[in-house]
């Protein structure tokens, strides 16, 4: 916690104020909540490195495949490398592998806002978890999912380090998953 004090002298009265910063970002619940002792068996596994900060250890989709109209549970895991000091978002891009649909955006902060990236701490592993979703009468047979980590303000991508490791396109966009969808 930061304490700043003022005191002004005027000619016939002493002012004296002090400003107490309230503590901010996650409680140390929110922390727990976001990161985990050890990482599951992961069906995905990348080992993408993004700007010697952040591995992208892998992920999971639940179930397997997506259903159109029902929602697809993925989850991916952070092993953070050394501290951050931007809040980067969490982009994520859901493109037909045919090119039959536009690309979706599933852009989101990390640990559902919970948990920014300029608190993650050295030896954590983040955990994050969001949906997609193939609308029902769609002509789509599999979706390629697209993700890293993006600084809005600035527009720019944390630059992918380790490119000949990973399926990547060349423009720090991390290739995680070809997921097939039900027909």
């Amino acid at each position: 916690m930061r304490l700043s004090c003022l005191s002004v002298v005027l000619p016939t009265v002493l002012l004296s104020a002090c400003i107490v910063e309230a503590p901010g970002g996650a409680s140390e619940a929110e922390r727990r909540q976001a990161t985990v002792q050890q990482v599951p068996p992961l069906a995905l596994k990348s080992g993408a490195n993004l700007g010697e900060k952040v591995e992208l250890v892998g992920g999971s989709v639940t179930p397997g495949r997506i259903v159109k109209g029902e929602p697809a549970r993925v989850t991916v895991f952070f092993k953070v490398l050394q501290p951050i000091l931007e809040d980067y978002t969490i982009f994520v891009h859901l493109e037909d592998s045919e090119g039959k649909m536009e690309r979706m955006n599933i852009d989101h902060k990390p640990s559902g806002g919970i948990y920014p990236t300029t608190q993650w701490k050295p030896g954590e592993t983040v955990r994050d978890d969001f949906n997609i979703y193939i609308p029902p009468g769609s002509s789509v047979r599999s979706v390629t999912l697209w993700m890293g980590l993006w600084e809005p303000r600035s527009d720019t991508r944390m630059k992918l380090t380790n490119p000949e490791a990973v399926r990547n396109d060349g423009k720090d966009r991390i290739l995680l998953a070809q997921i097939p969808v039900a027909p």
